[in-house]
């Protein structure tokens, strides 16, 4: 297992309409995407691109996450942490199959299967108390794909 590209980092906010202003007005952001609901994670997303060192944006993003009606763990998260925060995350790897047996084989807890994620690829999460204390996602992006 060799760590890939940080593809992105997962805020969980209590309103990303709150945290959009923020991005734009505060830290300057100039691409910042539609948000859209992912039921089958019970979250809404947004993400919002920071530029690259070459002034590209195609660096890490920023991912914020709000809790849909019924999401118990990203609820939980926000009573711990009213004004939102740093939740997740998120490498690449060119096969999450490989990665997820590489993991196993490290003791490592995968929390549940593979299954589609906000930029429609397969991710996985890794439990954060073996991960030195961070919820990990891994997210499968094939060599030559956009990141």
């Amino acid at each position: 297992m060799k760590l890939g590209r940080l593809n992105h980092i997962g805020v969980a906010t209590p309103s990303i309409a709150d945290s959009i202003v923020f991005y734009r007005d505060v830290m300057g952001a100039t691409k910042i995407h539609a948000p859209f609901d992912l039921p089958e994670q019970g979250v809404k997303v947004c993400f919002v691109d920071t530029p690259a060192a070459d002034g590209a944006m195609n660096g890490t993003q920023i991912e914020l996450i709000e809790p849909l009606p019924g999401n118990a763990s990203i609820t939980a998260f926000l009573e711990k942490n009213p004004a939102g925060g740093q939740h997740h995350v998120c490498y690449e790897v060119p096969d999450i199959h490989v990665a997820k047996a590489a993991f196993e084989a490290m003791g490592k807890r995968v929390l549940g299967e593979p299954r589609i994620g906000a930029h429609g690829t397969l991710i996985f999460f890794v439990h954060p108390k073996d991960m030195q204390g961070v919820l990990t996602e891994i997210m499968e992006v094939r060599v030559g794909a956009e990141h």
